[in-house]
């Protein structure tokens, strides 16, 4: 299905091999906020670690465009967030302020079948069911999400026929990126269900890894080390490869991925006994109604949903029945200030909703 034909003679075999916070505080409405301005945007984190992060996504390039790909700055390698192949353009990639299109060859159609070729260690069978879903994780937690014409079979996507355009997911896991705010998530050593929101692509699923596996771990005063259930449908959180995290989530966290969040919320608090369950990106009626019976079962929450602001949250109906309900004690807005992010905890409690 993924021959590489020509691309895979242009590509060379290998393979993808706690910053400081400033507390502030202010008043939002009713609510007490601690603010924390996560430098590591500021560049004050190690640039040398994301830099070689990227080094790892680009080794999942054809060599030519590998050399197109690590042709650009320090700077610019430590903030990329993807790298974007399509066919018949020039290899691009995603930073902070936009998409910016490197120099360099065109790309062709077999060099994306090289690519994932590679990718799959050569056996597009073996990655069905990821390449279905629009993607496929490789060692080291790079997350490929794939685009082109679909095979369908029975009315079900089973694939593609072809890859048109591919982009290459820079993972990079922020150790510390919790610590400004799980003093509030967890206090007294009791957890509080938290809802973290933010806008598209500002963070939210670093911030909750970070938070999943600083509860995890424990061993912090307040924090014993909880046990957590983790319903990873996209497997963004842990990136999950062979049945091994490629991402740090904690010693006591029990992954379930590739599964409809909802279902995968029952079936956790049927298995595995979790104190905690945390998922990302709330998105349907389903999920809402998983979250509340978890609720009622009397465990604790972490998840995350897409707002601007928590009016924005409150204006959307998915999301206006979990406040209403109670079930979130705390939220964590991110928003960025002039190029920094800045974590804001609520106390969801004394807000009037």
């Amino acid at each position: 299905m993924f021959a590489a034909r020509e691309g895979m003679r242009r590509y060379e075999n290998g393979g993808p091999p706690t910053s400081p916070r400033i507390i502030r505080r202010n008043i939002f409405g009713h609510a007490q906020i601690e603010c924390c301005v996560d430098k590591e945007v500021e560049g004050v984190s190690d640039t040398k670690d994301a830099a070689e992060r990227y080094a790892g996504a680009a080794m999942l390039l054809p060599r030519f465009l590998r050399e197109t790909a690590m042709a650009l700055s320090e700077d610019g390698r430590s903030r990329a967030e993807e790298l974007r192949l399509r066919t018949g353009r020039r290899l691009s990639v995603l930073l902070p302020n936009g998409e910016r299109e490197l120099s360099g060859e065109t790309i062709r159609r077999s060099d994306l079948d090289g690519m994932l070729e590679l990718a799959t260690g050569a056996s597009a069978h073996t990655a069905r069911d990821a390449i279905s879903a629009g993607y496929v994780t490789v060692a080291g937690g790079y997350r490929i999400g794939l685009c082109g014409t679909a095979a369908v079979r029975g009315g079900a996507v089973t694939g593609f026929r072809f890859i048109s355009s591919a982009a290459i997911r820079v993972s990079r896991q922020i150790v510390g990126a919790a610590d400004g705010v799980v003093a509030g998530v967890c206090n007294g050593g009791t957890v509080r269900s938290t809802l973290v929101i933010s806008p598209p692509g500002a963070g939210k699923t670093t911030l909750l890894r970070d938070i999943v596996r600083t509860l995890s771990r424990g061993g912090s005063p307040g924090i014993p080390g909880f046990r957590i259930a983790l319903a990873d449908e996209r497997g963004e959180v842990a990136a999950m490869l062979d049945g091994q995290p490629q991402m740090d989530v904690g010693p006591r966290t029990d992954v379930l991925d590739s599964c409809p969040k909802a279902e995968a919320v029952m079936m956790l608090l049927r298995s595995m006994n979790p104190q905690v369950v945390a998922l990302d990106e709330i998105t349907a009626p389903d999920d809402v109604r998983a979250i509340k019976y978890a609720a009622n079962c009397g465990v604790k929450l972490l998840a995350t949903a897409h707002a601007d602001t928590p009016d924005d949250l409150r204006a959307r109906p998915i999301y206006r029945e979990l406040l209403e309900a109670g079930i979130f004690e705390k939220a964590v807005v991110i928003r960025k200030e002039n190029g920094a992010r800045v974590y804001e905890l609520i106390d969801l409690r004394r807000t009037v909703w």
